[in-house]
C-alpha cells in the first residue's frame, strides 16, 4: 500500500510557529534565519503575539517549503538561537 506524503513539495504556504523569550529583536532574528532558508520569504507574513505575562513571544509565518532537507536545516538553526524555546 502506497502512502501519500503528508506534505507535497514545493509547498507555497507552509506555516511555522516559533516561540521564544521576549526581546526587542526576537522577531527580526527569526526573520533573518528564515530568509537564509527561503529567499522568497516575506516579512509581511510574520505575525507576533506576546504571552499573557509578556515573558514569551510567538512568531507565526509562512514559507515556501521545498523539501525535508530545507525544513530540517531551518528547524535546527532556529532551535540553535538562544531565545528560541519551541518550533512548531
Amino acid at each position: 500500500m502506497d502512502e501519500k506524503p503528508v506534505i507535497e513539495f514545493p509547498c507555497d504556504d507552509y506555516p511555522i510557529k516559533v516561540i521564544g523569550a521576549s526581546s526587542e529583536s526576537f522577531a527580526a532574528s527569526v526573520a533573518a534565519i528564515v530568509l537564509r532558508h527561503d529567499e522568497s520569504f516575506s516579512e509581511a507574513t510574520l505575525e507576533t503575539a506576546p504571552s499573557s505575562k509578556g515573558n514569551y513571544t510567538s512568531v507565526r509565518l509562512t514559507i515556501r517549503a521545498t523539501g525535508e532537507r530545507q525544513l530540517k536545516a531551518l528547524h535546527q538553526e532556529l532551535m540553535a538561537h538562544p531565545n528560541v524555546k519551541l518550533v512548531l
